[in-house]
């Protein structure tokens, strides 16, 4: 089986072709264009399902989306203002009437979970919690062998648990979530505090490795505040592992280690004895991975 894979993210569209073992055949990426809403962002993903036909015999589109997603009828349960108009867009109906192929939709961190699970940090692993952190923080969680979704295929909305009540206001209209102070944005707010000027995520990274007074510090407080959120989602589900993926996640060992070990002392002693923490493997092909897990699973059933 030869899909056609598509991510749509709210920066860029990744796309490309993937055989049933995995293989990435081709790829490419398009801007998104969110600003002109979910109508437009569909008719991309449409020209850009004509161009792979036109290349490469595919046998159906998987696609990894941003936002809340029904990934059994495949179209967005609710998504944010990052895609204007999106919510209750059907997806899926749409681009397999213009396509004439089956198409199936799933939710990008649930697909990021997917992709490790199958060829990643997830591999053998029955009960693991993956966490994106960039510019919010993205959750999904694979409980007892299976990707779980929740009562209205909203579960894992990890960056939205409250962290400190009454807190820094949120984009979802609560306040003191857990990304207004463990994202990768978060991050770049106290450094801003700190330093001053446009912060920089690598050279301030590059200063905490050196040990920099002033950037431990923030380190450890940001780090903190991930391992405290993570503390409470490691005594409710109980999971084997921690992936962590999204762009800070390239910081690699150092970042690893620093989670693991601030959320060990955390932890209870029998949550604590084989819990790891691990990177995720895969960068932006997990997405395209776990779209096409997706797609081949939901074939079957």
């Amino acid at each position: 089986m030869v899909l056609g894979v598509i991510d749509i993210g709210g920066t860029s569209i990744k796309y490309g072709v993937l055989s049933e073992t995995g293989e990435l055949i081709h790829h490419d990426s398009a801007p998104t264009e969110a600003w002109r809403g979910g109508n437009a962002v569909v008719e991309k993903v449409c020209k850009i399902s004509d161009a792979l036909r036109g290349r490469f015999t595919i046998e159906g589109i998987a696609i990894s989306s941003a936002g809340q997603i029904n990934n059994r009828n495949g179209s967005v349960v609710f998504a944010t203002d990052n895609i204007p108009g999106y919510t209750g867009t059907p997806v899926a109906e749409r681009i397999s009437r213009h396509t004439g192929l089956p198409v199936t939709v799933e939710n990008d961190v649930n697909c990021t979970a997917l992709g490790e699970h199958w060829k990643g940090a997830g591999r053998g692993v029955r009960n693991f919690v993956c966490m994106t952190i960039g510019t919010g923080i993205g959750g999904a969680l694979f409980l007892d062998g299976r990707l779980y979704t929740g009562s209205a295929y909203s579960a894992g909305e990890i960056g939205h648990i409250s962290l400190y009540p009454g807190g820094k206001p949120c984009t979802c209209g609560n306040r003191g979530c857990y990304e207004q102070y463990a994202s990768a944005s978060a991050l770049i707010g106290l450094i801003r505090d700190a330093y001053g000027g446009k912060p920089d995520l690598e050279a301030f990274f590059r200063l905490v490795k050196d040990g920099e007074k002033k950037a431990l510090e923030i380190f450890g407080r940001w780090v903190d505040d991930i391992a405290t959120g993570l503390q409470s989602l490691v005594h409710v589900f109980n999971p084997e592992c921690i992936i962590i993926g999204g762009g800070v996640s390239e910081q690699g060992e150092m970042l690893r280690r620093a989670i693991e070990n601030a959320l060990r002392e955390k932890v209870m002693p029998n949550h604590r004895q084989a819990l790891e923490v691990r990177l995720a493997e895969q960068g932006n092909r997990a997405n395209l991975l776990g779209a096409a897990h997706h797609f081949m699973v939901s074939r079957k059933n």
